[in-house]
């Protein structure tokens, strides 16, 4: 299918405009702006970023490539740093809810910044070793995150913003096959671990992750060697560059959560279904992070609200603020991600909607355009996870 024909393809609810102007706008480039003109990237301003938003094959092939074989992504846009000091693992714990400290060497976690209220300021990836943890944010909060981390770390910590590095991943089921093609040791690596690795002679750090559901691994790289780098693995035929537009299809079939849309200020991890990423340790009043005794109630009254996945009836596309309803016609709640999964070859959601009514099978409704559509809770992931554990 055309990759111009927007109406047709396009899966993500929050991928930017393909028409949208960047020539105006204040934006930065990434290490790999050049590369993405000359594959014919279509150019748009994300998160401060030139980024494109999809390549002359179009969002929904871009989507199945990466299923199938291997997927590049430009994500050079997050933010990278590392928090260093005596105990950089107990002092990241006074900001979010995960355990750090029980991690091993090279071992990540999932996690998030808290409020007092028990909100989410962003979720990241913490990884620890010996000497310092590393740390991934989004791009789009990257600069309050490290401002609130540097403010608020306890004394004799520090943060050190690594803003000399790119970040490329390379997600897919051959995306093992592709790097330990330059890198034999990354065949080893296991889901949520991250080690030093040389990559045709490039020194990376390279973790095992991914935003899509699938297998993969997201390479932290010098800046000044990421085109290299980029353009090595994209030699390989298995591989092809995916933009942003294919990446919030990826994962959105793979429930995974989008900051600002499916998780904020005015949400809390449990009511987002994130309470996995919490140990039970860190599951009380006093556990010392910002928020935790109102996380701590909601994990032993429940939440009122549930986030849940959606299969809208038909082929009809529920976008973000769609409203849910119950069988009488009010509302339940609201639609948070939304678009057409090309791998679940249907429309499909993510809501907050009332707690009573999140369990999977539930029957509900979508105001589309003043009209109810019937829709049915779905279990999460739309499209199972294949990570290598």
């Amino acid at each position: 299918m055309s990759g111009t024909d927007k109406t047709a393809v396009s899966p993500a609810t929050h991928a930017p405009d393909p028409e949208t102007s960047a020539a105006d706008a204040d934006v930065a480039r990434t290490p790999l702006y050049d590369l993405h003109v000359a594959l014919g990237g279509r150019m748009v301003p994300f998160a401060g970023y030139l980024m494109p938003v999809q390549y002359p094959d179009g969002i929904k092939a871009e989507h199945l490539h990466c299923r199938a074989a291997a997927g590049l992504f430009d994500v050079s846009h997050m933010g990278q740093a590392r928090i260093t000091g005596p105990d950089a693992a107990a002092a990241l714990e006074t900001l979010v809810p995960g355990d750090i400290t029980g991690l091993g060497t090279g071992r990540m976690r999932y996690t998030q910044l808290t409020t007092p209220e028990g909100g989410i300021r962003d979720d990241l990836m913490a990884t620890r070793f010996d000497d310092h943890v590393f740390l991934v944010v989004n791009a789009a909060c990257k600069a309050d995150d490290f401002a609130h981390i540097a403010a608020h770390l306890p004394a004799g910590h520090a943060l050190e913003v690594l803003d000399d590095r790119a970040l490329i991943a390379v997600q897919g089921p051959a995306a093992e096959a592709v790097l330990s093609t330059h890198a034999p040791d990354a065949a080893a690596m296991t889901f949520m671990s991250m080690m030093a690795l040389d990559i045709a002679g490039i020194a990376c750090l390279v973790s095992r992750s991914g935003y899509t559901g699938e297998d993969g691994y997201e390479i932290s790289v010098p800046a000044d060697q990421a085109d290299a780098l980029a353009r090595l693995l994209l030699a390989d035929d298995r591989v092809k560059p995916i933009g942003l537009g294919a990446r919030d299809s990826l994962r959105l079939e793979a429930g995974l959560c989008l900051y600002g849309h499916d998780i904020d200020l005015a949400t809390n991890p449990v009511e987002a279904g994130l309470g996995w990423s919490i140990a039970k340790r860190r599951r009380v009043a006093d556990a010392g992070y910002p928020g935790a005794a109102v996380i701590a109630s909601a994990f032993t009254d429940g939440p009122t609200r549930r986030r849940v996945g959606l299969l809208p009836d038909g082929r009809v596309i529920a976008r973000e603020g769609t409203a849910v309803l119950d069988g009488d016609g009010a509302t339940v709640g609201h639609v948070t991600s939304g678009g057409f999964g090309p791998s679940a070859d249907g429309p499909i959601a993510m809501a907050y909607i009332r707690a009573d009514l999140a369990a999977a099978g539930t029957a509900v409704s979508l105001d589309i355009r003043g009209k109810a559509r019937p829709a049915t809770v779905a279990a999460m992931p739309f499209v199972p996870h294949r990570y290598k554990r």
